[in-house]
């Protein structure tokens, strides 16, 4: 059997007045589709905010470390600037730990969720080239 023309591949003729993109299409050796499920997009879906709370997780955790160092080594002329700064460090370490929580949560359902899509393949379509 002969290999495709590749000239197939190419869009029909189109008036001149459409101006629709150029499609090139390079063949792979292999191709491996994965079914998935609406609720599997929506893990997916939200997967994507874990980093958003491991960013703002650690940014909070850090100004909480470093709001400790500032309780204990300096002097507070007044009560209301140390129970500022004590509240500033307790809010810190709470939220930052909640959304560390969080991002823990939501990074191993969205690692469980891609596992269980990738276990679907039947291992006899998993030849090693």
């Amino acid at each position: 059997m002969s290999p495709p023309d590749p000239s197939t591949n190419l869009p029909p003729e189109r008036s001149s007045d459409e101006t629709l993109p150029v499609v090139r299409r390079a063949p792979f050796q292999r191709l491996t589709i994965y079914e998935v499920e609406e609720s599997e997009l929506l893990i997916l879906e939200r997967g994507w905010l874990g980093s958003i709370y491991i960013n703002i997780s650690i940014a909070l955790l850090s100004l909480a470390v470093g709001l400790t160092a500032t309780l204990s080594t300096a002097n507070f002329p007044s009560d209301r600037a140390w129970q500022l700064f004590v509240t500033l460090t307790v809010v810190g370490y709470v939220v930052g730990a909640t959304l560390l929580i969080i991002w823990w949560c939501s990074h191993k359902s969205t690692s469980d969720c891609v596992r269980e899509i990738r276990r679907r393949l039947p291992t006899e379509g998993l030849e090693e080239d």
